[in-house]
């Protein structure tokens, strides 16, 4: 048993990762800034010592290994210079996952800017069912499981795989350590503006990650994502199939025909013939991209196709995406990781296509590096277009004109700057005139306090 110390331990992939790490038998601590449900309580469930804030004397005794997360750890953060003054034993938080973890494992990496941990779950969730008994680190809590990660009895071990650079002193990006059999490549657009200047330099890390993808493995890929062949195109030495419509191929094809408008319930055809029925909860044709992807995975790993799409029927979802949070006869409030001008049109299609003419409002907080920065602001003001209305809260760390997202708009638009304003204009469309009332909350962070806001005010429905 060795001990570990983790910096940045309440941060998603570092707070599961220690949750492995407890698993395996170590003696586990860490320190973040800030420790938020549900990864503080996963790990004290756990018994993993947290501490809010770093002091010197949570090193000692030394441990034996200090694991360092990227995300606000940079040089000259007390923690990492002390580490560093110390001489101790230190690496990053993907590299222990590639060296401690999944050697010896069928690594069924899901990567993309947009659905890894959708479709990551869905792989986790079919190969459960399977009676595989994978392991998993993941994004979020997915369906019928109770952490975010685990160790896992069978052979299979599904990753959420990040684009995001790995540390301070590891600028490659996360995704290159993970050595996967199986990669899933859901799609490939710009983002995280702070480390990459263009869709390019993020095609040549996918490049990377195509580089260790073995000959006797699969890739598994969007049939029309330009960005996605870009990347095909500068190497790829396994073989690849295809999901979704497109020009045709060489390798396997994946189809969803759809039974449902909004995307509830679709057959599953590989080559042309049916293999299976999707009847799920989720919605939206990027969710049934994602059962196709997910579908395509398990089998690789040896789960029959017509297994898995019935074992998605018993899928219930993931936290923070499209989940219900208040649920009244006049208002539904939802809550939605969405982050990403796409991510964000294609969740509101598949409401509207779910819910017809009942109004929509897409209430929004571009709190990404990339959108806080302004870089997506082209894109931003489209992507509200099937709601009937748009909010756009703008927090501090937003540096330019949400305005013009106003003025740009296809539908009423306003900008919001106070969180009880906020929930209190939320809360009034519950006595909407025109029926019920569908609000999604948009953001990848904590929106200000505002989920806690509506619960005082509203209840959880």
């Amino acid at each position: 048993m060795a001990r570990l110390y983790f910096l940045g331990i309440g941060g998603t992939l570092m707070g599961s990762l220690a949750l492995l790490a407890r698993e395996q038998g170590h003696d586990v601590r860490g320190f973040d800034r800030k420790l938020y449900p549900p990864m503080s309580e996963q790990l004290a469930a756990a018994d993993v010592e947290v501490f809010e804030g770093f002091e010197p004397s949570q090193l000692r005794p030394a441990p034996d290994l200090v694991v360092i997360g990227n995300a606000k750890l940079p040089r000259g953060h007390p923690a990492v210079e002390h580490v560093l003054e110390s001489g101790l034993r230190h690496t990053s938080g993907a590299q222990w996952l590639g060296e401690a973890v999944l050697p010896g494992r069928w690594v069924v990496a899901v990567s993309g800017t947009h659905g890894k941990t959708t479709t990551a779950s869905l792989v986790a969730h079919i190969l459960e069912r399977a009676g595989l008994a994978p392991g998993f680190l993941i994004g979020g809590v997915p369906s019928g499981f109770a952490a975010s990660a685990r160790l896992g009895r069978g052979a299979c071990f599904v990753v959420e795989a990040d684009e995001y650079d790995t540390s301070y002193f590891d600028r490659r990006s996360k995704f290159v350590h993970y050595r996967p059999r199986t990669l899933v490549i859901n799609n490939l657009e710009w983002d995280h503006a702070d480390i990459f200047a263009d869709v390019e330099q993020i095609q040549t890390q996918f490049h990377h990650l195509l580089r260790t993808v073995p000959p006797g493995g699969l890739v598994i890929a969007p049939a029309a994502d330009a960005n996605v062949e870009g990347a095909l195109e500068m190497g790829c030495w396994t073989p690849v199939a295809r999901f979704g419509a497109g020009p045709p191929n060489e390798g396997d094809r994946w189809l969803a025909t759809d039974l449902a408008a909004d995307g509830s319930r679709f057959e599953v055809r590989l080559n042309g013939d049916g293999v299976g029925v999707v009847s799920w909860p989720l919605i939206g044709d990027h969710n049934m991209e994602n059962g196709l992807a997910a579908i395509a995975a398990a089998r690789h790993a040896g789960v029959p196709p017509a297994l898995a799409a019935d074992a998605l029927g018993a899928f219930a979802g993931v936290k923070r995406r499209l989940e219900r949070i208040v649920d009244l006869p006049q208002l539904r409030v939802y809550d939605d990781f969405a982050h990403h001008p796409t991510a964000i049109a294609s969740t509101l299609r598949g409401l509207r296509a779910k819910v017809g003419g009942e109004r929509i409002v897409a209430v929004v907080e571009p709190g990404t590096h990339t959108m806080s920065l302004g870089a997506l602001r082209a894109s931003l003001a489209e992507c509200c277009a099937s709601a009937d209305e748009a909010i756009w809260f703008r927090g501090p760390n937003i540096v330019w004109d949400v305005g013009d997202l106003v003025r740009n708009s296809p539908v009423p638009a306003s900008v919001a700057t106070d969180v009880d304003q906020l929930a209190e204009r939320i809360v009034a469309m519950r006595g909407h005139s025109g029926g019920r009332c569908h609000v999604v909350l948009m953001s990848n962070g904590a929106f200000g306090g505002l989920y806690g806001k509506l619960a005082a005010r509203l209840g959880d429905g």
